[in-house]
């Protein structure tokens, strides 16, 4: 644990109680906060309170003297408008602010030149935070995961000269983080998300340049418009940019061919980081997600050999393309993170002939963005709420079964791939949200990998 202190002898409010909000609760306790907390979910008060932190309604509470709220990144700040807690503090004067915030306050405290890696963007960030952090631990580094990508970053080790941070950033985590500086920056993207909590979508890109515009290095992903202008920004007032992409050749910057990572400066000859072989880097998205990490590596003084070695042994992402098995020449893919179809995109354009399975709670606008995709598909196999809107999609474009449920699609397209005897995928990849049969995608994605291990034959592969 990473004990608050920034606010010790402090009057503070935290309001938030999920996993997140009951870690930073405990680091406030422990670096000495006068806290109380609060909750609109009366069950997570009461566990709050058996957990021996002192609770009270922050509606009727007296917010004379108070100097901070801390409030969960799930919490609205600004849109669709602020939640009540947050009214009631700016009213009294308290800022209002994260637990990354606090985060980073310690370290300027305890050890302000500890490397510190944070990453955000709208798709690929938390690939990105783990490929950062494998290289790193692969190759002797004391390192700190968290943030986003599941960890409370207060639950981490207290910051020592030599301790790496890879954290992965929100949107909502940035906006309540005034003062980050990180040693390394990383923006990947920005493509209309979370519009609701941000109002516009100049709004969140005006949120997630807040990471790399104070960082001693920014990465800045320039295959959007978005991201050319901020990473131009920082570069006209006078900032350390390295730029990144994945659709062009860069004269100067870290960039995907299509198959290896090149590092390229101007007079400088090239050097080359291969991706062939490695199936946790499979498809042009994790070419940027491997640009992002060698260019923050690099920063870093990894050498070039131990960049290298750190993507090869990379074992990706649960529920992220994640290769689970395979019957003879079918290999088997779990996306179950794709929830929506834009974050399908990425596997459907990646393998040439695949058995796809899909639906689950369909989204708006269901897979008619996919179309593209359709010829390489070699038949669909749909379940749940969405199957019956899927199939009206696909039409005789491509042929397709409604399976129902998730095991039934499993073994009827593992019957199919291996007909033909030849290398094919049989991908989960729903474009959905899993409510309508699981519990979150997490569990949607065991369910595959379960199925998969019931196979006559199959070979599981074993978790990094």
């Amino acid at each position: 644990m990473i004990p608050a202190s920034s606010l010790s002898g402090k009057k503070v409010a935290l309001f938030g109680l999920g996993g997140s909000g009951r870690a930073t609760a405990h680091a406030l306790i422990e670096g000495g906060a006068d806290l109380v907390v609060w909750d609109d979910s009366p069950n997570a008060v009461a566990s709050a309170a058996a957990e021996g932190m002192r609770t009270s309604d922050l509606k009727t509470f007296d917010w004379t003297g108070v100097s901070a709220l801390v409030l969960s990144p799930g919490v609205p700040l600004t849109h669709p408008r602020p939640h009540w807690a947050v009214d009631m503090a700016r009213a009294a004067g308290a800022e209002v602010i994260g637990d990354i915030e606090l985060f980073a306050r310690e370290r300027r405290s305890l050890a302000p030149r500890a490397p510190f890696v944070a990453i955000t963007g709208t798709n690929g960030k938390s690939t990105t935070t783990a490929l950062i952090a494998h290289c790193l631990k692969a190759n002797g580094r004391d390192t700190q995961l968290g943030g986003n990508i599941g960890v409370a970053v207060l639950t981490l080790d207290p910051p020592a000269p030599n301790r790496f941070y890879v954290v992965e950033c929100s949107s909502y985590q940035i906006d309540l983080g005034p003062s980050l500086k990180p040693t390394v920056g990383i923006l990947l993207n920005v493509t209309p998300d979370h519009l609701d909590r941000h109002g516009t979508i100049e709004n969140y890109a005006a949120i997630k340049a807040r990471l790399v515009k104070g960082a001693e290095t920014a990465v800045v992903g320039v295959d959007d418009g978005f991201c050319r202008a901020i990473a131009g920004e920082i570069e006209s007032a006078g900032g350390r940019v390295v730029r990144i992409s994945k659709e062009k050749v860069l004269e100067d910057g870290v960039f995907f061919d299509g198959k290896s990572v090149v590092r390229r400066r101007p007079g400088v000859g090239d050097i080359t980081f291969s991706l062939e072989g490695i199936g946790s880097l499979r498809g042009r998205h994790n070419g940027q997600n491997a640009a992002a990490a060698v260019a923050a590596l690099e920063a870093l003084d990894l050498t070039n050999e131990e960049i290298a070695a750190g993507l090869r042994s990379f074992p990706g992402l649960a529920h992220r393309m994640e290769e689970v098995g395979r019957v003879g020449p079918v290999l088997f893919v779990n996306d179950s993170k794709a929830t929506n179809a834009d974050a399908a995109a990425p596997a459907l354009a990646t393998f040439p002939k695949i058995h796809w399975i899909a639906g689950g709670l369909p989204k708006a606008g269901g897979i008619t963005s996919l179309g593209e995709f359709f010829p390489r598909i070699a038949k669909a196999y749909l379940i749940g709420e969405a199957a019956p809107a899927f199939a009206a999609t696909l039409g005789e474009r491509i042929p397709y079964e409604i399976s129902h449920t998730l095991d039934v699609a499993v073994e009827h397209a593992a019957q199919d791939a291996a007909r033909t005897g030849e290398e094919e995928v049989v991908l989960l990849s729903p474009a959905c949200a899993s409510f309508d049969q699981f519990r979150n995608f997490e569990v949607r994605g065991a369910a595959f990998r379960e199925a998969v291990g019931r196979l006559k034959g199959v070979e599981i592969f074993q978790k990094g």
